[in-house]
């Protein structure tokens, strides 16, 4: 496998890590997640303006028809720089979109930076478990009616439309019987309960009473909605990888220049032994995180659903366990300074616990992974 990056690949990311080290660095981060809406509508119009909303978008769509690998770069810079606007939720919506089909005119406007997206899936009692489904689609008259309620939506409240996942047929936790709607946030019935996260980011509780909605908001089949549910969220943890290989990079990195700057007895401590073994060690844990993520993204689009959900859950696996030992180690070789507000390496610490308790935590994932055919035969 070739590990080298595009020269185009890499140019996306060049330009995104130049704006973020300009223009949204941490003092300008920390005065978005304190402003009321949370987001900058200016980051989001930048980010538009360097083509990342295009990157996932097919051609035909005004795209460029970026893969996963070309997701990657973009997600690693965005999980560098702490970046808290709603780019993940609305590509990662934008993926339903993709694999549902007839869907060109919101493409279109999700590349052109016209439509934010959240995915509303889980639900209070679910977990990790996207096929536990309360929320109920029913027929109604031409369309449908959807009751129930979504929570942690990341980004519900900042989104112009969301992808709903809802019950049509069959028992609580059958994969059989999911729908998939694409519903504006303003439809009458919905209400959203926007709040800030451990992490910066912004998540909502959405309630769906007697919501109409027509036959055209329903994404693929009627009931048939699990393989594309499952399929798109193999795609969101690719990126959270990704995401969580940058953020581990930038925690890395700040802690190994504090090593290098912090004195004690007169010396630099990145110049005992110790401290040196425990640096190495996060290193080793962010290298295997980084090539898990690269198998992840090569391999998503591979066609083969077995294939696809044994590499992403052991991805996330790796990552999930190398992002709490590589934060927690850079918290304490920070001493008590590792935990304050004022440190971004904190703050990335914060942003890796929440990446891996979203779509599926590491215990999640490796009962997952144990249960494909694959490591069965193999066992």
């Amino acid at each position: 496998m070739d590990f080298n990056f595009k020269e185009e690949q890499q140019q996306f990311a060049d330009a995104l890590r130049r704006w973020v080290d300009k223009d949204y660095g941490f003092d300008v981060r920390h005065r978005i997640i304190h402003s009321a809406s949370g987001v900058s509508d200016v980051a989001w119009n930048t980010l538009v303006e360097l083509g990342m909303t295009a990157l996932p978008v097919p051609e035909q769509q005004g795209g460029f028809d970026g893969t996963a690998v070309d997701m990657l770069l973009v997600m690693q810079e965005l999980g560098r720089g702490l970046v808290v606007e709603p780019y993940f939720a609305t590509v990662w919506g934008a993926q339903f979109l993709k694999l549902a089909g007839n869907q060109y005119h919101l493409l279109q406007d999700v590349a052109e930076g016209k439509l934010k997206l959240a995915c509303a899936l889980g639900e209070k009692h679910s977990r990790h478990d996207l096929a536990d489904i309360k929320t109920i689609a029913g027929i109604n008259g031409e369309g449908y009616r959807i009751d129930g309620t979504k929570t942690v939506v990341i980004h519900g409240g900042q989104a112009d439309a969301l992808i709903v996942s809802a019950r049509s047929a069959g028992t609580q936790r059958d994969t059989n019987g999911i729908s998939l709607f694409v519903v504006p946030a303003d439809t009458t019935g919905i209400t959203v309960r926007d709040y800030r996260t451990i992490d910066g980011q912004r998540a909502a509780t959405v309630q769906f009473h007697h919501v109409a909605v027509p036959a055209s908001a329903l994404l693929g089949k009627l009931g048939g909605g699990w393989e594309m549910l499952d399929e798109a969220a193999d795609y969101g943890a690719s990126l959270l990888c990704s995401e969580a290989v940058g953020a581990m990079d930038a925690i890395f990195a700040a802690t190994l220049e504090y090593l290098k700057t912090r004195k004690q007895f007169g010396t630099p401590i990145g110049g005992f032994q110790a401290l040196q073994h425990r640096m190495a060690d996060m290193y080793i844990h962010l290298e295997q995180a980084r090539s898990m993520a690269m198998l992840a993204a090569a391999r998503i689009s591979c066609g083969d659903a077995e294939e696809r959900r044994r590499v992403v859950s052991a991805a996330k696996v790796r990552v999930g366990q190398a992002a709490k030992f590589v934060g927690q180690q850079a918290v304490q070789l920070h001493g008590g300074m590792g935990v304050t507000d004022e440190l971004a390496a904190a703050h990335h610490f914060k942003r890796l616990t929440m990446i891996e308790l979203t779509l599926g935590d590491v215990d999640h994932h490796l009962e997952r992974f144990i249960a494909q055919r694959g490591f069965q035969q193999h066992s």
